[in-house]
C-alpha cells in the first residue's frame, strides 16, 4: 500500500480519525451509567435547622457516659431576639407546655457537657441551675417524675420544659407531643450523674386527673434505697 505522502491525502486521513473518536466519545456519553453506579450527595451529619431550634447543634460523641458535666448557672443570654436570665428560684413553680426531644439529640453535648441520652430521666430549661432536679407533672393525667435539668431549651413560645423521650413516657405525652404540665425547682444535682434510681423512685403513676388548683409538691417525696443525693439545705 501506498504511504500517505500527499497533503490531501493525509488531511482525509486527519479528519476521518478525528470524525471516528468523536463518535466514540459520543457513544460513551449516552451510554446509561449502571444503576450500581449512580451516585447521590447525601449529608455527611444530621441537618438541623438553627431557625427552627434557635441554637446550633452540638457534636455528637462516642461515649455515652453519664454525668461529667460542668455546675453552672450562666449569664443572660438571647435567642430568637429574646432574653433568658439564668438564676436559681428555690420556690420557682410554673404551669405551661412540656414538650421532648428524641433521636435527633441523642448522643450529643449538653449546654452543661454532659450526653444527652433518650433513655434518661432528664430535660431541658431556660434558666434553672446546670444540673438540677425538677418535678414535672401532667396535669391531664396525674403522672409525675422528677427529672435531671442538664441542657437549655426549649425556645418555643409557650413552652417551658423540653423532656427526653424516657421522661415523656411516663409522663403519657410521647404520643401527642405535648402536654400541659407543672414544672416545680427541686434543687441542685450532683455531677457525677449517678441518679437513676433516685429519679426512677421518684415517679408517681397517673390514676387521676388532677385539679389544677392542687398545691404543689414540696420537697423531695420518695423512698431510696441508699443515700439520696445531695440538695441545698
Amino acid at each position: 500500500m501506498q504511504a500517505l505522502t500527499h497533503p490531501r491525502l493525509r488531511r482525509v486521513a486527519t479528519v476521518a480519525l478525528l470524525a471516528a473518536s468523536a463518535a466514540l466519545l459520543a457513544a460513551c456519553a449516552s451510554q446509561p451509567e449502571p444503576k450500581g453506579m449512580v451516585y447521590k450527595k447525601t449529608r455527611s451529619k444530621e441537618y438541623f435547622a438553627e431557625t427552627e431550634y434557635g441554637v446550633k447543634a452540638s457534636p455528637r460523641v462516642q461515649f455515652m457516659r453519664r454525668g461529667g458535666g460542668r455546675d453552672q448557672l450562666g449569664k443572660p443570654y438571647q435567642v430568637r431576639g429574646k432574653w433568658y436570665y439564668p438564676k436559681e428560684e428555690k420556690r420557682y413553680a410554673k404551669v405551661g407546655l412540656a414538650s421532648w426531644y428524641g433521636d435527633a439529640f441523642h448522643g450529643r453535648l449538653t449546654a452543661n457537657g454532659e450526653v444527652y441520652d433518650t433513655a434518661q430521666l432528664t430535660a431541658a430549661h431556660p434558666t434553672m441551675p446546670l444540673p438540677s432536679y425538677a418535678r414535672v407533672t401532667n396535669l391531664e393525667t396525674g403522672s409525675s417524675v422528677i427529672v435531671r435539668v442538664n441542657d437549655r431549651g426549649p425556645y418555643h413560645e409557650g413552652r417551658i420544659i423540653d423532656v427526653s423521650e424516657r421522661a415523656a413516657q411516663m409522663l403519657d405525652y410521647d404520643k401527642v407531643g405535648t402536654a400541659k404540665v407543672k414544672v416545680e425547682y427541686v434543687g441542685r444535682a450532683p455531677l457525677d450523674g449517678n441518679d437513676d434510681q433516685y429519679l426512677m423512685a421518684s415517679y408517681h403513676p397517673g390514676n387521676r386527673i388532677p385539679d389544677p388548683s392542687d398545691g404543689l409538691p414540696t420537697g423531695v417525696m420518695v423512698a431510696m434505697n441508699g443515700p439520696s443525693p445531695s440538695l441545698p439545705v
